[in-house]
């Protein structure tokens, strides 16, 4: 058995991980702010102990976590991960998404644990699709460049400290248990979340970017093949290879709403900075993790549109914007 912390564990990733690791026998610590995900999703369990505290602003209470139980691997996966709203958000991503990450890092340098770090494919953002780990990053954004300059850091702690890790960059990825009532980012979360209300579905743009979505269930594996150091200091692409636009997405949810007896119209808003065609290889993680994704999509939205009918009434989050030049009408 091993001691690992989940960071973000109310989260989409921390929520599934975790109960996937409890099931094979470890034992986790998880920690959330509660920012972005829900207590009732969390595990119950005997191995499971959830802290909830802010990793940027109570780093001795990080400290403590790490001298109390020792953790032999720690899944960072705590961010903001509202891509698009990061131009107007940018000391909010810096602090939760760089100040943050690097409390976690000094943490596991100093009790010698692995670091699993979730990065994203923002950082590939300006180049060609299909993207592959040997790019050099290219983010277009504050998010993206928050992750590349974690990534970056944690190389550099590698170097230094002799720090073992592995990142990991999953994109579109999907389940229950994801916060659809976020209104800046999980796509399809929030063109399920409206059509549950019977609002329109908003498209930025014409609804011709290209995404590839995958179900959280194929991520398990590999992710938990990374608490070895079979691949230390590997980094690799997780997500599905079909791609979708976000028009033929918005339609799916259209059509899966209507026969469960909801109706949302389609609208389409000002386009926002963003690329038009976004997905990955995942040539490097099917090789040597032998990831495997099949993921049905119309299946797995269907699944998602039943478990959100059943959810309690959620208030949907507003940022406190720090700058609004140029902010889009549909975020005002």
């Amino acid at each position: 058995m091993s001691k690992v912390v989940i960071t973000g564990v109310a989260g989409l990733l921390g929520q599934h991980l975790s109960r996937y690791l409890l099931d094979q026998g470890h034992y986790v610590i998880g920690i959330d702010d509660l920012s972005g995900g829900y207590y009732e999703f969390l595990p119950q369990h005997d191995d499971f102990q959830w802290l909830e505290f802010d990793l940027a602003n109570d780093y001795s209470i990080l400290k403590s976590l790490f001298q109390k139980y020792k953790p032999d691997v720690c899944y960072h996966f705590a961010a903001y991960a509202a891509e698009g709203l990061s131009p107007f958000i940018r000391k909010y991503n810096y602090v939760n998404n760089v100040v943050a990450s690097a409390n976690v890092i000094n943490s596991c340098i100093t009790h010698d644990c692995k670091l699993v770090f979730t990065s994203s494919m923002a950082v590939y953002e300006n180049s060609k699709p299909p993207f592959t780990e040997s790019m050099t990053p290219k983010p277009i954004d504050p998010y993206g460049i928050a992750k590349y300059a974690v990534e970056m850091d944690i190389q550099c702690a590698s170097e230094q400290h002799g720090l073992r890790h592995n990142i990991i960059r999953p994109h579109n990825v999907l389940g229950i248990y994801q916060n659809i009532w976020d209104r800046y980012r999980n796509v399809i979360g929030i063109f399920i979340r409206k059509t549950l209300n019977n609002e329109p579905m908003i498209i930025y743009g014409d609804g011709s970017q290209v995404r590839a979505f995958s179900d959280i269930q194929y991520y398990l594996k590999p992710f938990a093949e990374l608490m070895s150091d079979t691949y230390n200091g590997e980094i690799f692409n997780i997500g599905a290879d079909k791609y979708w636009s976000i028009l033929d997405v918005a339609k799916m949810v259209e059509k899966i709403g209507l026969q469960e007896g909801y109706q949302s119209e389609i609208v389409f808003a000002e386009p926002r900075h963003e690329v038009k065609e976004a997905y990955c290889s995942h040539a490097k993680a099917k090789f040597l993790l032998n990831f495997n994704d099949e993921t049905n999509l119309e299946n797995l939205v269907r699944e998602m549109f039943n478990w959100a009918k059943d959810q309690k009434s959620r208030e949907t989050r507003h940022m406190d914007y720090e700058i609004t030049k140029g902010i889009y009408e549909y975020w005002k």
